[in-house]
């Protein structure tokens, strides 16, 4: 069709367009760690055909815990959830590892590639006390959020996910980018190069606001009590 501009989202689509040509411009939108995925030489200077909007920066894999440390302080050990294959998920877990000693948490690795493997994983920790989860962002796992959050529930787990929809369906907690947010600004970078811009000349741009959302119907299934200053600091509370 020979477009004169690509928009793409997720790290999967990304790679394979990049595959397919070195020419036409791609503004990529809602992609993990997009230098250390390949998409771009640096976040100043793309370089090449492909730049865009970085969902995440790893570090927000600390984050996650230290928001689950704060909301549940009785918790000592986390199941961490992510795929192995996907650079920016991997990032995530090696920053809460980085966190885990200054919280006094140990956090357990749980890879996933399938549902099989999510359940397996997580009834493996299930017989923890003192347990939470943290569930990263990727397809899988948002494709997959009804059997997580119902095995955390069953389970009585506090959880922090990666995407608001995890919270949206009955998840407690959700600390993430705003997709819509994402694609807007991705608009701009098209307006810009259908105008003349190359992708190399316009830097990737990261994440500069998060929002929470928090499900107190889900606190109150399994029993905890959001601190009111979290409640404050929400961008959304789902009653």
């Amino acid at each position: 069709m020979a477009p004169d501009a690509i928009v793409c989202s997720s790290n999967q689509v990304t790679e394979i367009l990049l595959h397919e040509t070195s020419s036409i411009p791609i503004v990529f939108v809602f992609v993990g760690d997009p230098v250390g995925s390949g998409f771009a030489a640096s976040i100043d200077r793309p370089g090449g055909n492909a730049t865009g909007f970085a969902n995440y920066e790893n570090a927000i894999g600390g984050k996650w815990l230290e928001i689950l440390h704060e909301i549940a302080p009785k918790i000592d050990s986390v199941g961490f959830i992510f795929h192995p294959d996907a650079p920016p998920n991997v990032g995530f877990f090696r920053a809460a590892e980085a966190a885990s000693p200054a919280l006094a948490i140990k956090v357990l690795p749980l890879p996933v590639h399938n549902r099989n493997e999510i359940e397996n994983g997580i009834m493996s920790i299930a017989a923890n006390s003192n347990l939470g989860l943290i569930v990263s962002s990727h397809a899988l796992l948002i494709s997959s959020r009804d059997l997580i959050v119902g095995l955390a529930t069953d389970h009585h787990m506090p959880g922090v996910y990666g995407d608001r929809s995890f919270a949206e369906s009955g998840g407690l907690l959700s600390y993430g980018n705003n997709t819509a947010d994402l694609f807007r600004s991705g608009a701009a970078y098209v307006d810009r190069i259908l105008k003349g811009e190359k992708p190399q000349d316009l830097p990737v741009q990261l994440p500069t606001k998060y929002e929470m959302v928090i499900n107190l119907k889900a606190a109150k299934a399994i029993g905890l009590t959001i601190p009111a200053s979290y409640l404050s600091r929400a961008d959304e509370v789902i009653e």
